[in-house]
């Protein structure tokens, strides 16, 4: 039955060998499970070989350069994967990247909804948590591309990647937007189970840059290439945000982008961790901010610090999916 399976994905032309090599013992991600996922044996991410979307919309919340500024300006074409290779305990879309929430549709489907939004006008593509999905995205974005998608390709990822799934997306996208969450192994694995995060995903930035180099924009602003490596300050953890920026500094190049976010508030399983049920403090905001000036890294951006951040949390209610 699976030889069956195997083959009609190869007729079909909706996967190719490397993908099916994949999936068959899966090391998409740095876990290596091994699992056979066209088999529907489930790893650490509880997916097998079907892709799940949760949300398709019209974004304008990214930073500048990815969403746009003003009201005449065009959105990030974002495109929510369902389930996800870390167990955040604060993450605000819980709903679909633990608990599972999404519609299971087709590479075929996949590469429509690339080109339904291009047709939207956004700036680009934005694939939010893509890395479980990495093999079916490319063949999705060859279906696409041939027939004449064209806007940049966002890996927006939580960092936690493996070299070889990374070497595979070369050529395939345009810009990468990590996060570098945590650089102590302890809180990596007390809040996301990512044992070995900082030098998993410090490694795959090197990868990334290496790939598409420092941010190209258009004349409106917007990113056509590059990286912006993003962090989110943690309340009570103002140690781990300056180790994080300084490694940045001291290791990747001067023109990098860095984007700091302020936007945590206590959800999900962190309401109930006592170092972390909170939003952060203005003073703690106000010493990263004072950090990261004197640190001279020249381009990125700061978020501001807001009141009511959980009102910025999408509705996964499979718009656009189907």
């Amino acid at each position: 039955m699976l030889l069956n399976k195997l083959i009609n994905l190869i007729k079909e032309k909706s996967i190719n060998m490397e993908s099916i090599k994949q999936l068959e013992k899966c090391e998409v991600c740095p876990r290596k499970c091994n699992v056979n996922r066209l088999n529907d044996e489930k790893g650490f991410c509880k997916l097998g070989e079907e892709i799940k979307v949760a949300l398709v919309s019209c974004h304008d919340f990214e930073e500048p350069c990815i969403s746009g500024i003003g009201k005449d300006t065009k959105s990030s074409g974002t495109i929510f994967f369902s389930n996800c290779n870390l167990r955040c305990v604060f993450c605000q879309n819980h709903e679909i990247s633990q608990e599972g929430k999404g519609k299971v549709i087709t590479i075929e489907r996949l590469a429509e909804i690339f080109l339904e939004q291009q047709e939207r006008k956004v700036n680009n593509i934005n694939l939010v948590t893509p890395t479980m999905y990495a093999y079916q995205i490319i063949e999705a974005i060859k279906i696409a591309r041939n027939k004449g998608l064209h806007i940049p390709i966002i890996y927006n990822s939580n960092g936690y990647e493996s070299i070889d799934t990374l070497k595979a997306l070369d050529g395939y996208i345009d810009v990468y937007l990590p996060d570098l969450k945590y650089y102590s192994d302890d809180i990596a694995i007390k809040y996301s189970s990512a044992p070995n995060y900082f030098e998993i995903a410090t490694k795959a930035i090197k990868e990334m840059f290496n790939q598409v180099g420092s941010p190209v924009f258009d004349e409106n602003g917007i990113i056509k290439r590059g990286v912006i490596i993003r962090h989110l300050i943690l309340p009570n953890h103002v140690l781990n945000t300056k180790r994080i920026l300084k490694w940045i500094k001291e290791n990747m190049p001067k023109d990098i982008y860095v984007s700091v976010m302020a936007q945590y508030f206590p959800t999900f399983k962190a309401k109930n961790i006592e170092k972390i049920n909170r939003k952060i403090s203005i003073k703690e905001y106000r010493e990263i901010e004072s950090y990261l000036y004197a640190l001279d890294l020249e381009n990125g951006y700061m978020q501001d610090l807001g009141k009511h951040e959980e009102e910025y949390v999408p509705n996964f209610d499979f718009r656009g999916v189907e």
